[in-house]
């Protein structure tokens, strides 16, 4: 089976770039940039390598950096943003903050012809996030794409066959993406179209078996897609050694807890307990409105809660989540940059009273955590359930948390998901809910005036969730929720639809 090393240098899209190469059916592994030396690179037999990005400058003294050698072992290479610098500053060109200034967003680029351009129009749409720029290529390298403020956008040595971008191809913004990624493995690294999705997930069931081997393993079952394939694949790997644990929070969406303990419980016949902590919950959020702090509170008492349930168990080992990717990079990583912590990643606390944690789907993104549900036996209608974030609601709710507003947050939101799913299915956003804001504003109902709170309508279209567009969603349908939440949520004046993209914002408010 061939391979791809993804060499990471601490970029956020270090995994969507390896899930982009899977996606083509190339396998792809990553390792940290000081985890791997050239030698081992050379006897691991790998195909390709790339480069990622990252937040820093190459030029500094801190930077993430690799030995030089690499670019002599005749592997070709493709660096991407900072790795693209990164790839020209080791072989002797210069980088500085760029000349015409810093550029993001989607740009126009123009290519040359050159064959990592194949079957790509001479300008297309890239998606570009640089302070930096080339200035000088090291020799033999040469330009071979350029946009309005870059001069090298991408170049080439063929002769030592080493390749940089300055712009994301991994990300949807960027149309041709693909096209870039599959000429460099296969037209550049010559690679076989020969790895499939399904064995990651017998991958995954075997290596659970193995390292949990007489394990007693609780699992934070929360009922949506991740937490639901973790169950399935873990009870396929462990039988009976599984407990799951379904903490209701109270920050749950309409109906929610009695569909988890419904499907789980009585459908597929887990070993599932439901614990009531409604009340300690929105007790311990009382007065908190730092969404950082809410996370930490709602990761803590989960916890918290787990370890009073494993008491109850008798000996537990080892404490499950389906943590996915996504929710590992925005809590930062190695040397990634923090967007936001994730309960079940960066807000744990330091003293737990499980063993170890394992998190099988920790290297997945959804729409690979979906497949492997599929490839589990999982129904449909659980595969494809909207996401949630581990702290529900409590993300939602921007400000303090209390059990008034998760009731009319609860409220809104099975409106709007009520009104998207009667709209046309082939408009269907990936992901859409509704958020309560702690602002409020000036209404009239009837004769009378009156001051409620707004409430955001959420929709975007994404494949990997590490960048996402804003939905198009039909304005009759959005007409219809905004009249139903003003009219059927006591409390709620005015209602407003969100049109940011991933990045600059993120799907989720907070």
């Amino acid at each position: 089976m061939d391979k791809i090393l993804v060499l990471d240098f601490g970029g956020q899209y270090d995994q969507l770039i390896a899930r982009r190469i899977r996606a083509a059916h190339v396998y792809a592994e990553i390792k940290a940039y000081r985890a791997v030396s050239p030698a081992e690179i050379r006897a691991a037999g790998y195909r390709g390598i790339v480069f990622t990005g990252g937040p820093h400058s190459v030029y500094a003294p801190d930077a993430p950096t690799c030995d030089a050698s690499i670019l002599t072992l005749g592997i070709p290479i493709l660096g991407i943003c900072y790795g693209h610098q990164l790839l020209a500053f080791l072989a002797g060109g210069t980088v500085a903050p760029s000349e015409s200034g810093s550029e993001y967003g989607k740009t126009t680029v123009r290519a040359d012809g050159h064959a990592l351009f194949a079957g790509i129009p001479a300008e297309s749409v890239c998606w570009m996030s640089h302070r930096d720029a080339v200035q000088t290529l090291p020799a033999g390298f040469s330009a071979i794409a350029r946009t309005e403020q870059c001069a090298c956008a991408a170049f080439a040595d063929d002769r030592r066959r080493l390749y940089g971008v300055q712009f994301h191809p991994e990300v949807a913004h960027t149309e041709y993406g693909d096209k870039l990624l599959q000429n460099f493995l296969f037209g550049i690294c010559g690679c076989a179209a020969d790895w499939r999705m399904e064995d990651a997930a017998a991958a995954a069931v075997e290596r659970c078996r193995r390292t949990l081997a007489g394990k007693r393993v609780l699992l934070a079952l929360s009922g949506g897609v991740d937490s639901a394939v973790c169950a399935v694949l873990l009870q396929k790997a462990i039988g009976d050694r599984l407990t799951c644990v379904f903490v209701d929070h109270g920050l749950l969406r309409k109906g929610e807890g009695d569909l988890v303990e419904r499907t789980f419980g009585g459908q597929f016949g887990i070993r599932l307990i439901r614990v009531n902590a409604q009340d300690r919950f929105f007790a311990k959020l009382a007065g908190v409105a730092a969404p950082e702090e809410k996370r930490r509170i709602i990761g803590t008492e989960f916890i918290r809660v787990f370890e009073e349930e494993a008491k109850k168990l008798g000996r537990i080992d080892v404490l499950a989540q389906g943590t996915i990717y996504p929710d590992v990079i925005e809590s930062g990583k190695g040397d990634a940059a923090v967007i936001k912590s994730h309960h079940n990643v960066g807000g744990l606390p330091e003293n737990m009273a499980f063993s170890e944690i394992v998190e099988p789907l920790r290297d997945l993104f959804k729409d690979e955590v979906r497949e492997i549900g599929r490839q589990l036996g999982l129904p449909a209608a659980i595969v494809q359930r909207q996401p949630f974030p581990g702290p529900g609601l409590g993300v939602r709710i921007i400000g303090e948390v209390t059990a008034e507003k998760a009731d009319l947050l609860r409220e809104a939101d099975a409106i709007f998901r009520e009104e998207v799913d009667a709209a046309d299915p082939a408009l269907r956003p990936d992901q859409y809910f509704a958020v309560l804001t702690d602002t409020r504003s000036v209404g009239v109902m009837g004769d009378a005036r009156t001051y409620g709170r707004t409430v955001v309508l959420r929709a975007v279209t994404t494949d990997d969730f590490m960048t996402a567009a804003w939905t198009r969603l039909p304005y009759e349908a959005l007409e219809r929720a905004s009249s139903r939440i003003t009219n059927e949520v006591p409390g709620v004046t005015r209602v407003v639809y969100d049109v940011t993209s991933k990045p600059p914002a993120t799907v989720e408010w907070e």
